[in-house]
């Protein structure tokens, strides 16, 4: 049921997390948004509310350890309990290793893994304390197979595809019901592509993307599949291609 769940959703200020808040909202979750913009997290908090449906948002850098867990913190806070979080902030500028563009190297690890690793630690207490809870998390097709151009943030994303895994076994060991879900989304058309500043790569995705690229609400359908399912049921990996994409 997603009646009444509370669900914390990063990166939510526009794209797949923008569009999950959404359409979680719309089938009665209550959803606490995090992302840096705060013009996108208040006009997105007020499209929510003005449907009826029920909202609130911190702007948060998932850089940041403390500043995730004011968001987890909110969401307790303004709804009383905390059953899933989305860690979806990530960005993807992609180039050859050979460019060595390290500074977006390290940004990458810092929001696509730490950021994921922040969002973890934030919950884990109440889940674990509570014995039930659920983590949600975007990966990538490039947390599954390797491509040419996409090399660090293929790692990143391969991380985070371990990590969930990690997480799902030592909860079934641990008997503390923690249920995750792992999202490998192919070619969806978000703002992902406006991260890249290698002009080559970024000419190559623009045109790829145009070709087959989908909306985020392909994404949303999935989380909300997932968050639906009885506590007894782990959905916990989901690859999502565009019909079009090889």
């Amino acid at each position: 049921m997603i009646k009444d769940k509370v669900v914390v959703i990063t990166g939510a200020s526009s794209g797949i997390g923008e569009a999950t808040a959404k359409m979680l909202a719309k089938n009665g979750a209550k959803v606490v948004l995090g992302a840096r913009r705060e013009n996108r997290l208040q006009a997105i908090v007020n499209d929510i509310k003005n449907a009826g449906g029920q909202a609130t948002y911190k702007v948060t850098d998932v850089r940041d350890a403390q500043e995730v867990a004011d968001l987890v913190t909110l969401a307790k806070n303004e709804f009383g309990s905390l059953d899933v979080i989305f860690n979806n902030a990530g960005i993807m500028p992609s180039s050859p290793i050979s460019a060595l563009h390290t500074k977006e190297w390290n940004d990458m690890i810092d929001i696509n893994i730490k950021g994921v690793l922040n969002g973890v630690a934030a919950v884990m207490p109440d889940f674990v304390k509570n014995k039930q809870g659920h983590i949600i998390t975007t990966s990538s097709v490039a947390g599954i197979k390797s491509f040419t151009g996409a090399g660090v943030y293929g790692a990143t994303k391969f991380a985070v595809r371990n990590l969930m895994e990690v997480i799902r076994m030592e909860s079934a060991q641990e008997g503390t019901n923690i249920r995750t879900t792992t999202l490998y989304p192919a070619a969806i058309n978000t703002e992902l592509l406006h991260t890249i500043t290698d002009e080559e790569t970024k000419k190559n995705m623009d045109s790829f993307y145009q070709q087959v690229g989908i909306s985020p609400e392909a994404i949303a359908r999935v989380v909300n599949f997932a968050v639906d399912q009885p506590a007894d049921v782990n959905v916990n990996e989901f690859t999502i291609y565009p019909t079009k994409q090889m």
